[in-house]
């Protein structure tokens, strides 16, 4: 089982990026997937969320309207899309998978730093500077 998340770099504020989250060893039709992000001395945050189904979407106020989470079941992979990209934004972000969309609403709505899923993947890291 593996979540594989890529596509991070160095980019200039405003400018956009997409990762991508390869989920392997699972069929990700099963799962809700989760993006979250740990800046440099802070604590982990849930970013973004989408449903395994019907592909409902849940954001953090801070992305909300720049950032657009998708998946491709029939591919096993799960974007996230981020478009004027801010130096606030400069992470290292995971994906993460849980059968339970609540478990990522609860994140979010609760601020909680620490939780439970089904499957962590790697991290990528996303620089914003000038």
């Amino acid at each position: 089982v593996q979540l594989q998340a890529c596509g991070g770099g160095l980019v200039q504020p405003g400018d956009s990026l997409r990762l991508s989250c390869a989920v392997s060893g699972f069929t990700l039709d099963n799962y809700a997937v989760g993006w979250f992000r740990r800046a440099p001395g802070m604590v982990r945050e849930i970013v973004s969320s989408i449903n395994k189904r019907d592909g409902a979407t849940d954001y953090a106020e801070s992305v909300k309207g720049r950032f657009t989470i998708s998946r491709d079941n029939a591919k096993n992979m799960v974007y996230l899309q981020m478009s004027s990209l801010k130096p606030e934004d400069t992470a290292v972000y995971y994906c993460a998978a849980d059968e339970y969309y609540a478990t990522f609403i609860t994140a979010r709505v609760l601020g909680l730093q620490s939780i439970t899923v089904d499957y962590w993947g790697q991290g990528t890291q996303v620089t914003v500077s000038s």
